[in-house]
């Protein structure tokens, strides 16, 4: 198991401290230093007020947060957790994502989404029930800029017209896409065009706020792998090379229950197929987090 920090301000009751650049340096620096693979962000770029108050959380653009942190470290990578690819023209995603992974020496994980916000989806120009026929219109958009940037792709509203002149990511043939969603859409897009799996573990209620289908249990979520296993395999390709990443629940190191709860549940979902695990730090504020972060390190990442 490996370990994805997502950033505090990602919290609904995070501290706007973790806004501030020094807060973002100093934390992408501890869990560097800390053992975590990976630092995420997710992406909003017009979230409602409503959202905010109904469970949601501050954002920054992950291109450029995380632009910043990788100028802070030298080692850990940086997830999109998620980038909406439906919001973006396909060139202006692969520009963007791949201009990350340059910059940060071949450090990008595109992890890409559908999105689920309806009034998101209008403030930024986007039709939401296309959201599904965009995204599968995207990622093989990315692929194909990334792999050939020369050739010019077309799509239903937008496309090249002659021979390109693109830069191409470090990472060959290109940088990891890890695809979100529960459903067997998602599972067919990991088979068609990732390398990674992303999904949530939730109630039916949470599942249908997000518009996806609902994975409740352990055993759910080892059936849906199972599956993607065996699409996977039918279509020529290797399952062990496909990652899987869940949520760690939540841990306090004051209350060593929560802890032992956190890694036998975690210990389940490993043995049922999950590589990675995204982990909540405190996000009270910058030097809560920071503990947090040092003592997963030294008690869970040291320990694995």
């Amino acid at each position: 198991m490996r370990y994805v920090l997502e950033y505090p301000s990602e919290l609904p009751a995070a501290s706007a401290e973790f806004l501030e650049p020094e807060v973002v340096r100093a934390v992408a620096e501890q869990a560097e230093a800390a053992g975590f693979s990976a630092v995420a962000l997710s992406e909003h770029p017009a979230p409602s007020l409503k959202w905010r108050r109904g469970g949601g959380h501050n954002t920054l653009d992950p291109i450029a947060a995380l632009s910043f942190m990788a100028a802070a470290t030298s080692r850990i990578r940086l997830l999109t957790n998620l980038y909406v690819l439906p919001f973006h023209n396909p060139y202006l995603a692969a520009k963007a994502l791949g201009s990350l992974d340059l910059l940060s020496r071949g450090r990008l994980i595109a992890g890409v989404g559908a999105g689920y916000l309806r009034s998101e989806f209008s403030a930024v120009g986007v039709a939401h029930e296309r959201r599904a026929e965009l995204f599968d219109e995207a990622l093989a958009a990315l692929r194909g800029i990334w792999t050939e940037p020369e050739q010019p792709v077309t799509g239903k509203d937008f496309g090249g017209v002659s021979a390109m002149w693109l830069q191409r990511p470090v990472q060959r043939p290109h940088p990891p896409i890890w695809i979100g969603g529960n459903g067997a859409a998602a599972r067919r897009r990991v088979v068609e065009h990732g390398s990674g799996w992303m999904p949530i573990i939730a109630d039916a209620t949470m599942a249908a706020a997000m518009r996806t289908t609902a994975i409740e249990t352990p055993e759910a979520f080892g059936a849906a792998v199972l599956a993607l296993r065996r699409r996977t395999e039918a279509a020529g390709r290797d399952p062990a090379a496909i990652d899987i990443q869940v949520v760690c629940p939540p841990m306090d190191f004051a209350d060593p229950g929560t802890v032992r709860a956190a890694r036998e549940y975690l210990s389940d979902l490993e043995q049922r197929g999950a590589t990675w695990a995204v982990v909540h730090a405190d996000g009270t504020g910058p030097a809560a987090a920071n503990e947090f972060i040092r003592t997963f390190g030294s008690t869970v990442i040291a320990n694995r």
